[in-house]
């Protein structure tokens, strides 16, 4: 390579890292966020807090592997264990490594230049990290076309929306590796392939089986670039057998990849990561069916929003530009190699393997957007690749120009072909940049100064061994910052580790149950039902200890909805009652009413503390689906839930829920319809009124933030209402911390333990 060659290819690898750099250090600005209010969300160090909270989880196994050695906070049998999350009993550390080791390595080398904080090496990471893809994307894509298309796909890589947004500065999560690895790995297998010298086949192979093991080691989701190539190579094999055309070659890169990636797994990762990589996608089958262990209780699951399916308007906004050019692209390169003429002159390099491959690679990603929106990533490599193909197939008609007698300008003045190539390039990335000026106005840190406070609070004044019972995507971040165990956090139900745990008893004693979604539905439960001595037994249950009532229970009964029948009818009595129903009404054993009784009503309580935030009021539908779950249909209740914002005009209060309200004679409707009950809080005072008997829903007011809720009037007395919503007309929960956002309630000292 000239060094005029190399100068430019180095240039444009830096504009292109540059580019991808500058746009996701604009988080660190907080462009969503108002002036006035941009101090509430940044930390101590003058940074904002995460973006996403599932952050948190990295940054604290960082912390620990930092500081002694190994990412569990013990280790037990020779297992990291993690005693912060799904706690009791906590779970065996079963977690991608590499983002841990990157930012171990990125913190002491800062730290050789100037001493700063972890949080904040944390923080800046994945600005770094993201725009690395673009470096591989145009190496990849210059294989195949001309500098133009090849920069066109650097710049597509570092600007789709969806991959910009989970690689921003405080979004410090696997995302990062999402893009990055695929397009490295692509990159050396296909030159691999495409290699005429049988040891440049091996050598390149081994880097690309290499590059797999890296991203086993960054990404719970590698096996699905694993058994994308590996089917479609072993397909294309199949093939060429058929055609009668010589297969050795291919053979012996799909062989050395294969072996190469399963050796060096097994050697550093352990063998119970083979394991997954083969019962990975056979439990996948299981769960999405009846064979689910899980089936019998409500799925969690379905509320988290990136695991829902997209809308077209989703896709097209998440992946921008590339969601057009992507397409064409596919649909250009494949006219341009069906002609031999056209391929000579347009893709000379291209090979029928890989065009074949891109196809595929594209058609699966989109079917992959069944199983969610969060798996828009997948589809982000295949189309930076395939829009940087259709930038290099443009321009290079450009260039067919200079022999046309139709536009003998070109001919005269070549240089003007090279001006409207850059043009082009300009026109592809102003859009691409200026698009992104709307998801980062959208964007705010999910903490705050109040959740910081809170967490603060609780690390300063409860016991080391205090458990924190909260909305699941807020464990993460207690887990990090108050240090103390949470019942359930962002991990949810574990449900990537299903795979390997009947090969692991030791870590698993119960197998593909625990840890589990079981938790989600008595924590709802605790706060949807008007029994408090209900809710207190649950909470204590589970923070003492965890699954062990009804794992024990359901060993008894063999029937998951008279399990959950008994616990609802024995936890919120005393211990002797509660004895004398399982051996009464359900005919339990002395042996086995014990058993259950130390679990249900241990003799030693853990504390725990409840934390209520002002984001759970819109999760009121959920709980109240899940909390009152009927076991016997496997359904949920439908009930009415609805949050709404109030305005005042001319003596009306209305809501854009429908609450319509004559402030005058004090007459209040929803819909056209009168409530069971209208309350109003004002200034922490609770007021309500009866209005009609036959009604099934009630409204709440709530003056200070201006807003409304409509709901089923069967939760008028549950402990969501009373602690969630109006913050203080609880009979067994007193808050011993609150700020705007963020409320925490222990128990009354007068209420004895059940």
């Amino acid at each position: 390579m000239s060094r005029k060659k190399l100068f430019t290819q180095l240039a444009i690898i830096s504009a292109i890292f540059l580019l991808g750099f500058l746009i996701r250090i604009d988080s660190a600005y907080l462009p969503g966020v108002p002036a006035d209010e941009k101090s509430f969300y940044e930390e101590a160090n003058n940074l904002p807090y995460m973006y996403e909270l599932d952050s948190y989880y990295n940054y604290r196994l960082t912390d620990n592997f930092i500081n002694h050695g190994y990412m569990g906070d013990v280790i037990i049998n020779g297992t990291d264990w993690d005693l912060h999350s799904y706690y009791p009993p906590g779970v065996p550390l079963d977690y991608p490594p590499l983002i841990v080791y990157l930012s171990t390595i990125a913190y002491y080398l800062v730290n050789l230049f100037s001493k700063t904080s972890l949080l904040t090496v944390v923080f800046w990471l994945p600005a770094f990290i993201g725009p690395l893809s673009g470096v591989i994307a145009y190496l990849l894509v210059s294989r195949f076309t001309n500098i133009y298309g090849a920069l066109a796909a650097g710049i597509f890589a570092v600007t789709v929306p969806i991959f910009v947004f989970r690689t921003i500065a405080g979004f410090f999560t696997t995302d990062m590796f999402i893009v990055f690895f695929p397009l490295l790995i692509t990159l050396f297998y296909i030159e691999a392939v495409n290699s005429t010298d049988i040891k440049n086949k091996v050598l390149l192979a081994i880097m690309a089986a290499f590059s797999m093991f890296l991203f086993a080691m960054g990404w719970i989701g590698w096996t699905y670039q694993f058994y994308l190539m590996i089917i479609f190579t072993t397909f294309y094999i199949i093939g060429l057998k058929l055609k009668g055309d010589n297969i050795r070659n291919l053979t012996i890169v799909l062989l050395t990849f294969f072996s190469g990636t399963l050796l060096l797994i097994y050697i550093f990762m352990g063998k119970l990561s083979i394991i997954n990589l083969f019962m990975g996608p056979l439990e996948l089958l299981l769960i999405s069916g009846t064979q689910n262990p899980w089936y019998d209780w409500p799925n969690v699951y379905t509320t988290v929003s990136e695991l829902q399916r997209p809308s077209m308007l989703m896709i097209i906004s998440g992946l921008g530009l590339v969601s057009i050019g992507g397409i064409l692209g596919l649909f250009w390169m494949f006219r341009v190699m069906i002609n031999d003429v056209l391929k000579k002159r347009f893709l000379n390099k291209m090979t029928w393997f890989f065009s074949i491959y891109l196809i595929f690679w594209t058609l699966i990603g989109f079917i992959s957007l069944l199983e969610g929106a969060r798996f828009m990533m997948l589809l982000v490599s295949p189309m930076v690749i395939s829009s940087g193909i259709l930038i290099g197939i443009v321009v290079g008609y450009l260039d067919y120009l200079k022999d046309s007698k139709n536009f003998p300008i070109f001919k005269r003045r070549p240089e003007f072909l090279t001006v409207i190539a850059i043009l082009i390039i300009i026109w592809i990335t102003v859009p691409s940049v200026f698009s992104l000026e709307k998801t980062f106005s959208t964007m705010i840190p999910l903490a705050n100064d109040d959740l910081s406070s809170a967490s603060q609070w609780i690390k300063e004044n409860t016991s080391i061994n205090t458990v924190i019972i909260s909305d699941w995507s807020y464990g993460h971040y207690f887990t990090a910052m108050a240090d103390r165990p949470v019942i359930m956090d962002g991990r949810m139900g574990y449900i990537e580790t299903l795979p390997t745990r009947n090969f692991d008893p030791t870590a698993y004693p119960f197998g593909d149950q625990s840890p589990g979604i079981s938790r989600f539905y008595w924590v709802d439960h605790a706060f949807s039902t008007t029994n408090e001595s209900l809710s207190v037994g649950i909470f204590q249950m589970l923070s003492t200890s965890g699954d062990l009532a009804y794992l024990t229970l359901n060993n008894y009964t063999h029937n998951t909805s008279q399990s959950v029948e008994i616990l609802n009818n024995v936890l919120g009595v005393n211990k002797s009652v509660a004895g004398t129903i399982l051996i009464s009404k359900y005919h339990l054993s002395y042996s086995q009413a014990y058993t259950i009784l130390e679990y249900t009503h241990p003799d030693n309580v853990q504390p725990f503390v409840v934390v209520t935030t002002y984001g759970m009021m819109n999760e009121g539908g959920n709980i109240f689906e899940f909390g009152e779950w009927n076991f016997k249909t496997d359904q949920g209740l439908n009930s009415t839930y609805s949050l709404g914002e109030m305005s005042v005009n001319n003596g009306f209060l209305d809501s854009n829920n429908g609450v319509h309200m004559d402030l005058q004679n004090e007459n209040i409707t929803w819909n056209g319809k009168i409530p069971y009950s209208l309350v109003t809080v004002t200034n922490g005072k609770i007021e309500q009124r009866y209005l009609d008997e036959n009604s099934n829903f009630s409204i709440l007011l709530f003056m200070d933030d201006n807003e409304s809720i409509v709901m089923d009037k069967q939760f008028d007395n549950s402990l969501f209402t009373k602690i969630i919503l109006e913050k203080g007309n609880s009979s067994y929960f007193k808050p011993v911390y609150s700020n705007d956002n963020v409320v925490v309630w222990e128990l009354k000292s007068n209420i004895n333990d059940s």
